[in-house]
């Protein structure tokens, strides 16, 4: 499927991939910020999130729908960035399709055979429960309890919870789309043998599931040390979208001139 998008710029494409409880107007104040740095911002919906409705619980593969809708936009090579679900998404394209990415940042990352710590193993009981039992209201203050941090502004609070009820009535209405086989083999031979500039990122506040995930990560990368955000949770890009562009745009400004791709 093609998906959804905002961009602003022009440049050298990169693309953002946003959390799952959330959509692509996670991004929304990056936007402008990024197309004044110079590139190309896209912002895309993945399967089953913002305007991306997948009905009947069909079988998706999100990494193609991203490949197949940046070819559509004419972005032929491009930056990948990822926050959560979205740096998932942007590993199982970088495999399927390496000669196109030019490089990866990835912030809140968690292999799904990590077993949950306690503090999201409560997180995700909360959500499931407040759901099993109707309460729409208590499922959404769960998920933003859970992914934001005690520093985030009200207004940022606000617009997670409108992009988790959004989610969560797409997902009672339609199900959660199944996922074809994940093109990440369980051992890591895949993500080691990727030779992509990489950058690991973590809010300062995320659960220790993420931190621990994005060592393994930035391990299998070579990407170096991972990258605190300050005051930040889950949702780093969101809380602090000044701090998570610096980073962004220092990571791509170090890597190899390349002529735009896509609309001059």
């Amino acid at each position: 499927m093609l998906l959804p998008s905002d961009e602003a710029g022009r440049g050298r494409p990169v693309v953002l991939l946003h959390a799952r409880p959330t959509d692509r107007t996670m991004w929304s104040a990056h936007l402008p910020l990024l197309a004044e740095a110079g590139v190309r911002a896209i912002a895309l919906d993945l399967p089953g999130h913002g305007d991306a409705l997948v009905p009947d619980r069909r079988t998706v593969a999100p990494w193609q729908d991203v490949l197949d809708t940046l070819d559509h936009l004419g972005a032929e090579r491009f930056v990948l960035a990822g926050n959560s679900l979205g740096a998932l998404v942007a590993l199982q394209a970088s495999v399927t399709a390496p000669e196109r990415v030019e490089g990866l940042v990835l912030v809140g990352y968690r292999p799904h055979d990590l077993p949950p710590s306690p503090r999201l193993q409560a997180a995700w009981n909360s959500e499931r429960a407040a759901l099993a039992a109707g309460d729409l209201d208590a499922a959404v203050k769960a998920g933003v309890e859970a992914w934001t941090s005690a520093d985030a502004t009200d207004e940022v609070r606000a617009h997670a919870a409108r992009m988790l009820r959004r989610q969560l009535t797409s997902q009672l209405a339609h199900g959660e789309p199944l996922s074809a086989t994940d093109p990440l083999d369980s051992d890591g031979a895949a993500l080691r043998a990727l030779a992509v500039p990489a950058l690991v990122g973590v809010g300062e506040h995320d659960m220790p599931d993420f931190f621990e995930g994005g060592e393994g990560l930035a391990r299998d990368l070579g990407a170096g040390e991972v990258a605190v955000i300050p005051g930040a949770g889950h949702l780093a890009p969101l809380e602090q979208p000044a701090a998570f562009g610096t980073l962004l745009m220092d990571f791509v400004r170090r890597l190899p001139t390349r002529p735009p791709s896509g609309p001059a």
